[in-house]
């Protein structure tokens, strides 16, 4: 008897337009990350490091690790566990806007923000994804 693997939907993703600014971003710093704390105003945004430039905790969950062309090494799109809690529910896109962003993310000087789309994971794709644990920093 085989036993059929069930795929997890992917709680995180990037528009083609955040994927065109990350290209940009890598080739002027390097690998990458995402942190999305509860805070207001810069921490409301999905916050974007150089990798390891922003130190994550025990209590915040990798949510996924974003795959762009040209850019050899995963993105980590982490979040506070707390913020976690609210959003657990909710399926994230990071987009890209023109705009000044929080003055910590890399984007900032490139005049454009990222920001976070979200819709309601469906019935089924809630099914797979209760329960299923997500790593820790």
């Amino acid at each position: 008897m085989t036993q059929q693997s069930t795929e997890l939907p992917a709680r995180v993703e990037l528009t083609s337009d955040a994927e065109d600014l990350l290209r940009l971003l890598y080739a002027a710093n390097g690998p990458l990350m995402f942190h999305q704390s509860g805070g207001c105003c810069d921490g409301s945004s999905p916050m974007c490091y150089q990798a390891g430039e922003f130190r994550v905790g025990g209590q915040d969950v990798l949510l996924g690790e974003l795959m762009v062309a040209g850019i050899q090494e995963p993105i980590g799109f982490w979040m506070s566990a707390s913020q976690f809690e609210y959003w657990k529910h909710t399926h994230l896109t990071v987009d890209v806007v023109v705009g000044r962003g929080g003055g910590f993310s890399l984007e900032a000087p490139e005049g454009k923000r990222f920001l976070i789309r979200s819709r309601m994971f469906t019935d089924e794709e809630w099914e797979i994804l209760e329960g299923s644990p997500l790593p820790t920093g």
